[in-house]
């Protein structure tokens, strides 16, 4: 199984999700993970990633860690210095109409969408809220193109996005899917050489579908138009994980695969789960496993059952524990606090 891992945690993309499938991975083969000075949930996001951003990094003994994945801008001549060169390097796309429609409810603090009332609103004069100077101006326009390191504001001509591209596919292994999210799993299983139960998740960080809306015909083209890098890049690597999943896979052993994975999860379900998924916030009982409520969203969680024998509570509970609590309880693990 492959050890050194960089995942680039793409807002919005089910990328809690899979943290917390590397955080379970890490945890059990008593991986390093590559974690925010002081223990934070994020490498100084928005600015580039740098190595100094990593609690235990320092340039005169380089250490590296076994798995980088906490909300960062890539960099990659930065990302090399704390992680081995044999690292695989993933991340996960979403289709960029509904990753801004999550956007838009999840970051309406931010400058751009603080003064509308809805995202139909903001795309019928983007521009006149929308400004580029803004620190935060990432968040509604072309995200994924942010995160990748690139400029939201540049220029969406032919030549410049296959040079993005070219780019992408020259620092990362492969991409995932969200909307594929299932087959992506078997891919990573295969990429990485894991077993199943390593890749089996519960959705994380999802939201009440009380606060989804289905946008027009209209402000779609004209958020497909907005945010065209996000949308190149998008259609790219979606057609190419079809391409990949015939090479790496082939359809009929995807199909079993599939099944095994979905029978799994049903499995794990029945065995941790109280009621049939996840329940609104004020519905989980357990505070520790309650996640962050942020923005407009209500983000979902999960009650576990009672009584369960302890090795076995253990394995649920990491399997719901939301990212901000696992991420500090990992931390804690790595650079225990001083004896009092």
């Amino acid at each position: 199984p492959k050890t050194d891992i960089v995942f680039l945690k793409v807002h919005k993309s089910a990328s809690s999700t899979v943290m917390n499938i590397l955080f379970r991975f890490g945890e059990t083969h008593n991986l390093t993970f590559a974690f925010p000075q002081g223990g934070g949930f994020q490498l100084y996001y928005p600015h580039h990633f740098l190595a100094r951003f990593v609690q235990g990094f320092s340039p005169q003994s380089p250490r590296r860690f076994n798995i980088l994945c906490h909300h960062m801008r890539f960099l990659q001549p930065e990302v090399e210095k704390v992680v081995p060169s044999s690292a695989v390097y993933f991340s996960i796309l979403r289709n960029p109409v509904q990753l801004m429609e999550s956007s838009f409810v999840y970051y309406k603090g931010a400058s751009a969408f603080s003064r509308v009332r809805s995202l139909e609103e903001f795309l019928s004069q983007p521009y006149r809220y929308y400004n580029p100077a803004s620190g935060d101006r990432h968040y509604a326009r072309n995200l994924i193109t942010f995160d990748f390191g690139f400029n939201p504001d540049g220029d969406a001509s032919p030549e410049r996005v296959q040079l993005m591209l070219n780019a992408i596919e020259a620092s990362f292994d492969f991409v995932l899917i969200s909307e594929y999210f299932d087959e992506s799993m078997v891919l990573l299983k295969e990429l990485l050489c894991w077993d199943l139960d390593s890749v089996v998740s519960f959705p994380l960080n999802t939201r009440d579908s009380s606060t989804k809306s289905t946008l027009p015909d209209w402000a779609v083209e004209k958020l497909k138009a907005w945010n065209r890098l996000d949308w190149e890049i998008y259609t790219h690597f979606n057609r190419t994980f079809w391409q990949r999943i015939e090479r790496a896979v082939g359809r009929e052993r995807m199909r079993r695969e599939l099944r095994a994975l979905r029978a799994r999860r049903a499995e794990l379900a029945r065995t941790c789960l109280q009621g049939a998924g996840s329940v609104r916030p004020k519905d989980i009982k357990d505070s520790s496993l309650r996640p962050l409520q942020h923005g407009g969203a209500r983000i979902l969680g999960y009650n576990l059952k009672q009584g369960l024998e302890q090795e076995l509570e253990r394995t649920c509970r990491r399997l719901v524990t939301p990212e901000l609590q696992y991420s500090s309880l990992l931390y804690k693990k790595q650079f225990p606090p001083p004896p009092a």
